[in-house]
């Protein structure tokens, strides 16, 4: 999956996402988005890269938590096949929950 097939899936949810971040002062209010590939898990054959896998996370920021949202977020993975963990933390200095969607694609 792309960086531009990524964009498109989750421009599908209608709420506001980023690469990585929002610039300095430009974070939209919550909930919101943020993407990121922070690694590979490629496959070997022959001392090459026969097959590139790609990490995706994808941080679902809440001010509250919202099993709805949830849900929205997951049906949108479901529905692109994408086989996904799900974690999710208390951000206490920003007074925000953290849901992240970790997948390999």
């Amino acid at each position: 999956m792309t960086h531009e097939e990524v964009m498109r899936m989750l421009a599908e949810l209608d709420i506001p996402f980023a690469y990585d971040h929002f610039a300095e002062g430009e974070a939209p209010d919550p909930p919101f988005i943020c993407f990121l590939f922070p690694g590979s898990e490629n496959f070997a054959a022959d001392n090459v890269v026969y097959m590139e896998f790609s990490s995706l996370s994808i941080e679902l920021y809440t001010d509250e938590k919202d099993p709805e949202l949830e849900d929205r977020v997951e049906a949108v993975l479901d529905g692109h096949e994408l086989f996904w963990n799900k974690s999710e933390v208390w951000i206490e200095s920003e007074k925000l929950y953290e849901v992240l969607y970790q997948m390999t694609v």
